[in-house]
C-alpha cells in the first residue's frame, strides 16, 4: 500500500468514526490503527529506506531509495521536473500550488492544488496509476468540466515523461 492509499484509508476511517453516534475517542482509534500498521513493518526495512529532497525552481522533488546511489538526481530528472511545472502552468492552470513530487523505486507521485477551483489533484504512475481530485462543494459547471479535462490530458503527458524516468532508473540500477 502506498502513502496516498494509507492517508485515504485513515481519512475514510476518521470520517466513519465522526459519523457514528455516541461517545468516541477518535485519537485512540487512530493511534490503535497506526500501532497495527507499525507492527506490520519490519525494522530492517525502515533502516534501509532513505530519501533526499531537492529544491528545483521553487518546487520540491524527493527521491526515495535504499542507498545513496538511488538518491542521486540526474540533470535529466531535474529538467523533467522543471518542464512538468512549466507545462502544468501552461496547459492546466497558472494558479497551481505544487506539492512534492516523489520518486519511488516503482512509482512516481505528485500532488498540488488548483487555487481558483479549490481542487486538490494527485497524479500517480506505477503501482496505482491515475489522476485523482479532491475538493468540497465544488460547483459543477463548464469551467470545472474544462479543468478536469485539462488535468486528464496533462496526466497523459506526466505519465509518459515520468514513466521514462522510472524505466531509466531501473536500467541504471541493474547496471550497478
Amino acid at each position: 500500500m502506498n502513502q496516498y492509499d494509507e492517508i485515504k484509508n485513515l481519512l475514510k476511517k476518521s470520517k466513519m468514526l465522526l459519523e457514528q453516534k455516541g461517545p468516541i475517542n477518535l485519537a485512540k482509534s487512530i493511534e490503535d490503527d497506526l500501532e497495527k500498521k507499525s507492527e506490520d513493518i519490519d525494522p530492517e526495512d525502515v533502516k534501509k529506506d532513505k530519501s533526499k529532497t531537492y529544491r528545483i525552481s521553487g518546487g520540491l522533488l524527493t527521491i526515495h531509495g535504499k542507498d545513496k546511489k538511488d538518491l542521486e538526481l540526474t540533470s535529466e530528472e531535474k529538467a523533467n521536473f522543471q518542464e512538468t511545472m512549466d507545462e502544468f502552468v501552461n496547459d492546466v492552470s497558472d494558479l497551481g500550488e505544487f506539492g512534492v513530487l516523489n520518486i519511488y523505486e516503482n512509482e512516481v507521485q505528485w500532488s498540488g492544488k488548483i487555487m481558483d477551483f479549490d481542487i486538490e489533484f494527485f497524479f500517480s504512475i506505477g503501482e496505482s496509476n491515475g489522476v485523482y481530485i479532491n475538493g468540497e462543494m465544488i460547483k459543477l459547471d463548464e469551467k470545472l468540466t474544462e479543468i478536469v479535462t485539462k488535468l486528464t490530458s496533462f496526466y497523459d503527458k506526466f505519465k509518459a515523461k515520468w514513466a521514462k524516468v522510472l524505466a531509466l532508473r531501473k536500467k541504471t540500477k541493474m547496471k550497478k
